[in-house]
């Protein structure tokens, strides 16, 4: 036997012994997928449809309820944020297809916000008593 060959089987034995010791029944079984974390669920959820000014989050206005949670979603294939012009909220980075956490509207009011990275994306958040 060659030393190559020799190699070869070897190394396949090691395969075959990693594998046998990976199920408590020394059967293989498939792997479980990894699961992906998924934000809690949000009163109402605000689409980012991409860079167009007024018309690059839906809906827009939107109105919300004071203890409301609100969420946006990136359906964009570029990463954005929601950024409140006076600093009361901002999702973070959201890359394309993610969704923010929800936040929850403490306080009456109107909330111009923007996206951070594309500052012409603009929005408009109504918060009602």
């Amino acid at each position: 036997m060659n030393s190559r060959m020799t190699l070869t089987i070897g190394g396949l034995l090691l395969v075959a012994a990693a594998l046998g010791g990976c199920g408590s029944n020394g059967s293989m079984s498939p792997a479980s997928p990894t699961p992906t974390p998924t934000p809690a669920a949000s009163d109402v959820v605000i689409t980012i449809v991409g860079m167009n000014g007024g018309l690059s989050y839906s809906p827009n206005p939107a109105t919300v309820k004071v203890g409301q949670t609100v969420a946006w979603k990136n359906a964009d294939s570029l990463a954005h944020t929601a950024t409140a012009d006076a600093g009361t909220f901002n999702t973070s980075t959201l890359a394309a297809g993610a969704t923010s956490s929800p936040i929850t509207m403490t306080t009456a009011g109107t909330f111009p916000y923007h996206c951070a990275i594309h500052s012409a994306m603009t929005g408009t958040l109504t918060v009602t008593q």
